[in-house]
């Protein structure tokens, strides 16, 4: 790709900043765990539970590709992407490839529950909870404590195989993923539609996620 090169916005602010605040956001939140900081905890746990519900609903309403729905259209190509893999046969992609549909998916799953068990769990003593533990027993609160911890296994994992696919895709199919997630353009894919915030769907969405947030605060 040369300097001259049309380049083509592909992802809008919005998708970038959620996707280096969660990158920001989960080192912090181990350590504040592992280290007993539980306030601080706490509150890079509401926050990450904010960017995750806008995040999920601004794959309703957000730019192409931030949405859903086209990513789900993507998974039918499935078989024949992969196999591309196979014998490093990669174009570019405008928006989430098959695989990185997949990806999506897995690792919103991951986070949603990561932040949803947060929200109920109960330490052992009792002395730290989640805003919402007060709806749940102290052994329902254990319990999902439990499964906290468990699905920041899975969901580390899940980062790892991210972090080596994307590497993957740089040194072997030349194929660089993380300028793009940095500037949001692209020089060297064919648009399917142009990526343009609606600033009603942004107020929308910013607020039924500061809602979200308000209720889970103002719960006990």
């Amino acid at each position: 790709m040369t300097s001259g090169t049309p380049q083509t916005l592909v992802w809008d602010w919005t998708i970038r900043l959620f996707h280096w605040l969660i990158v920001l956001l989960i080192p912090f939140l181990w350590w504040t765990a592992e280290e007993g900081m539980m306030d601080w905890h706490r509150r890079l746990g509401l926050t990450m539970f904010t960017l995750v519900l806008f995040r999920l609903i601004w794959g309703f309403a957000g730019t192409w590709t931030a949405r859903f729905v086209p990513m789900i259209k993507r998974l039918g190509s499935l078989p024949t992407y992969v196999r591309g893999l196979i014998a490093r046969q990669n174009s570019p992609s405008f928006g989430h490839s098959p695989v990185g549909t997949l990806a999506v998916f897995a690792l919103l799953t991951a986070l949603s529950i990561q932040v949803g068990t947060g929200l109920f769990s109960v330490d052992v003593d009792g002395l730290e909870s989640g805003p919402l533990a007060i709806l749940v027993s102290f052994k329902t609160g254990r319990e999902i404590a439990d499964f906290h911890e468990l699905n920041f296994d899975i969901l580390v994992a899940l980062i790892a195989l991210h972090i080596i696919a994307v590497a993957t895709y740089r040194l072997v199919l030349k194929n660089d993923l993380v300028r793009p997630m940095v500037t949001g353009r692209r020089g060297d894919v064919e648009p399917v539609s142009v990526v343009k915030i609606r600033p009603v769907a942004l107020i929308v969405s910013v607020a039924i996620a500061a809602a979200g947030l308000y209720v889970v605060m103002n719960a006990g």
